[in-house]
């Protein structure tokens, strides 16, 4: 399909261009305006290309609306007041999104529609999370130029001085993980657990149709100019069974696409518009694609590591990473302000990270799960670190000085991608400003930053430490992370009462009218109606099918006394759990009340309480069924 375009670049957005394009490709039926509000959904209004060819200067310029009720802007557009526009964002790439299934008749190629990012707007106002992302990106640039006009000695270790400035980019990029398996199959959580410790997938060959939609995903990606770099297994899984057909069947396994980075906004749509690429090129084989954080627990959960760094290009055309530094040191002064930056402000930032119930099931110890507030410097300078035990790593390549940057490794593909990169730009210009203003150089910073439990320091804070070479689920105990890193939050509500917690912090990305009020209470009511919802709709009701599913196998004649013990627990875990009486109200009763009151702390937990109450559940029945002769 060589007649087929994939991209409108950003130089082809004037009327006139897209009148043509439109034109000579008649197979793009339909243009989509795609907003993303403040949970990270993206909307697809279609527009027949004829109606937007017809008014198109009045479109590029917001003439497309939608209601505030069908996209999460809580506390923004009521119904009252539900009117929201769409503004076409004219400095992005745009992609033609095809219907493999939908043949045009007269080109005979795939029916295309053009999806025009946009921003939305309500009361004149920019109100959702590309707006956000944008305005941290001129926040940070604007300040950091600020801060290189007033003190010029901060640029001498990259030999320029600020007359030689063109241009700061915030440059990120995100590693996709997920899981595909064929509808209906369901693989045994002791088989995936132990096929993950035998490293039994992990980088292993892909097979039939799991190959083929990997090979046509990563040839689809350079075709649009995503330019991948590779896709493979990641460490989930299990070996799918060959059919009576012949085709395999029983496929269960974990992927990993990895592409190019972008400036901080591309990067955010291209992420979109990948993962609805995924779920349609595995789909025309059947295949069902998970981009859930922990789709199975006890087993290896999908996470998307985010990368970022700063790059400054001159008026004579020269790149420089501005997180590189001079060969004694692991960063320069940016590097380690915006590192120290990311660490202190993280409470506010992980909200963004995490804020549902599934991304915070990957997130507990074990599975490599970053959730700790360290990082990993190396332990020399002429050894790059490769901890994966810690939250933020510092990547570097000492034969490469502009890849250097830092890799942020709680985000999962479920995560906002726009207020993750937002809140982090928000703090790392915090921590920059402080090293700058405070005249501190690599050495000092590189001090604080090693700094020990119970040393004051100027930034960051007392009681805590922020840098191990150590791994630091085997290094230390369970009291002592909490004690030197911080204890990492159980629920969504957890999570989300840190905006609460820590003002001082959340007026860190108030700063340039960045994150407002408004826009923070939305996405907090946002984030807290989807955690009661998810509750109550789906983990209860799945749960329900679960403890059901524990029922009485042993024989009564047979049994011996061990096998009646643990049934007794069991079912009283059951009762406990989902039985209520006259005078006494089950687990999920208390829950249910509890969110109808609205009181979140106490969801918050009666979720611990549950989780916990569903492991041991689990475990005791499996030794009970185990322990069974005759079933």
């Amino acid at each position: 399909m060589n007649e087929l375009i994939y991209t409108v670049s950003k130089n082809e957005h004037s009327e006139e261009k897209l009148k043509e394009i439109l034109s000579s490709h008649t197979e793009i039926k339909f243009v989509s305006f795609v907003g993303v509000d403040l949970s990270g959904n993206d909307t697809d209004e279609k527009i027949p290309v004829s109606v937007f060819l017809d008014d198109i200067s009045n479109f590029l310029k917001g003439a497309v609306q939608t209601d505030g009720s069908s996209v999460v802007l809580p506390g923004i557009a009521s119904l009252n007041n539900a009117k929201v526009d769409m503004i076409a964002d004219i400095d992005t790439n745009w992609f033609i999104d095809y219907n493999f299934e939908h043949i045009d008749t007269k080109t005979h190629l795939p029916v295309g529609t053009l999806r025009i990012p946009c921003f939305l707007y309500h009361d004149n106002k920019p109100v959702c999370s590309r707006s956000i992302l944008k305005n941290s990106v001129t926040y940070f640039k604007s300040t950091l130029l600020e801060l290189f006009k007033k003190y010029p000695d901060s640029l001498s270790n990259f030999d320029i001085k600020y007359e030689d400035i063109d241009d700061i980019s915030i440059t990120s990029a995100t590693e996709l993980e997920f899981w595909v398996k064929t509808p209906n199959d369901e693989a045994h959580v002791e088989e995936l657990s132990t096929s993950q410790v035998l490293r039994e997938q992990y980088w292993t060959k892909t097979r039939g149709s799991v190959r083929t939609c990997l090979e046509q995903l990563l040839i689809y990606m350079e075709k649009y100019g995503f330019e991948p770099e590779m896709g493979h297994k990641e460490v989930g899984g299990v070996k799918a069974k060959i059919g009576e057909s012949g085709n395999l069947t029983h496929i269960m396994e974990q992927l990993e696409i990895d592409w190019k980075y972008s400036n901080a906004l591309q990067t955010a749509d291209n992420e979109i518009f990948i993962k609805n690429l995924v779920r349609e090129l595995f789909r025309l084989s059947g295949l069902d694609v998970t981009f859930m954080a922990k789709p199975i627990d006890g087993v290896a959960g999908s996470g998307e590591h985010t990368h970022i760094s700063i790059t400054l290009k001159t008026k004579q055309g020269k790149i420089i990473n501005l997180f590189t530094a001079p060969k004694k040191h692991f960063l320069s002064i940016i590097g380690y302000g915006s590192i120290m930056g990311i660490l202190k402000n993280y409470e506010i930032i992980n909200p963004f990270v995490s804020s549902t119930n599934n991304s915070l099931k990957r997130l507990k110890p074990g599975f490599e799960a970053p959730v700790c507030i360290v990082t990993s410097l190396g332990h020399t300078v002429e050894v790059p670190s490769r901890n994966r035990t810690i939250l933020l790593g510092l990547i570097r390549d000492l034969e490469n000085p502009l890849s250097t940057r830092f890799e942020l490794r709680s985000p999962n593909p479920h995560t906002n991608t726009y207020l993750c990169i937002s809140a982090m730009c928000m703090s790392m210009i915090d921590g920059i400003s402080y090293g700058i203003i405070n005249g501190k150089n690599e050495d000092d910073l590189l001090k604080e930053l090693s700094k020990k439990y119970g040393e004051e320091t100027g930034y960051l804070e007392k009681f805590r430490m922020y840098r191990s070479e150590k791994d630091v689920f085997e290094e230390y105990t369970d009291e002592e992370r909490c004690k030197y890193f911080g204890k990492a939050p159980t629920t969504v509500y957890d999570n989300i009462v840190a905006l609460e917690k820590y003002p001082e912090k959340v007026e860190i990305l108030k700063k340039g009218n960045v994150f407002t009020n408004q826009l923070i209470n939305g996405f907090k009511m946002g984030a807290l109606t989807r955690w009661t919802t998810e509750i109550n709709c789906r983990v209860i009701n799945n749960y329900i099918k679960e403890v059901r599913n524990c029922k009485k196998l042993h024989l009564d004649d047979v049994a011996v006394d061990l096998d009646l013990s643990y049934w007794i627990k069991i079912n009283d875990i059951r009762k406990y759990i989902m039985k209520d009486t006259h005078n006494k109200k089950s687990l999920f009763t208390k829950i249910k009340k509890a969110s109808d009151s609205k009181d979140f702390s106490e969801v918050s937990n009666l979720q611990i309480e549950l989780d916990s109450k569903i492991d041991n559940l689990r475990e005791l029945y499996s030794i009970y069924e185990k322990n069974l002769l005759d079933i």
